[in-house]
């Protein structure tokens, strides 16, 4: 099964949401702004993907940390510990699957993974 990480109103989000199911391929949705996101999912992400990948230093909860908070993110354990605090700091979407993870929305990627 497809499970796709993020927030509801995230364009990107969005997008990577109506391909999957322009391309009716089942997923269940988990929006990390209202239910949250639990450690042992971020040390998995950040171990295939690396921390600096998963969390979000472009966006506004990056940009609307203190300074003091954001000084604090210096390794995975740190940044996990931020991410769990705002979840919203996390890049969006990352979907699991049986093969593996994807973060973001590149279609040509979504149909390699997806498409047979």
């Amino acid at each position: 099964m497809i499970t796709l990480y993020g927030i509801s109103n995230c364009s990107t989000v969005q997008k990577a949401r109506n391909w999957l199911v322009s391309n009716q391929i089942e997923y269940i949705f988990h929006d990390y702004k209202k239910l949250g996101i639990d450690q042992a999912h971020l040390e998995h992400w950040c171990q295939k993907l690396g921390w600096a990948t998963v969390l979000n230093r472009a966006g506004m909860m990056w940009r609307k940390a203190s300074e003091a908070d954001k000084s604090k993110v210096l390794d995975q354990d740190s940044a996990i510990a931020f991410m769990i605090k705002v979840p919203n700091s996390i890049k969006r979407p990352i979907i699991e699957h049986q093969n593996g993870l994807i973060r973001g929305f590149d279609e040509a990627q979504y149909k390699d993974k997806f498409l047979l």
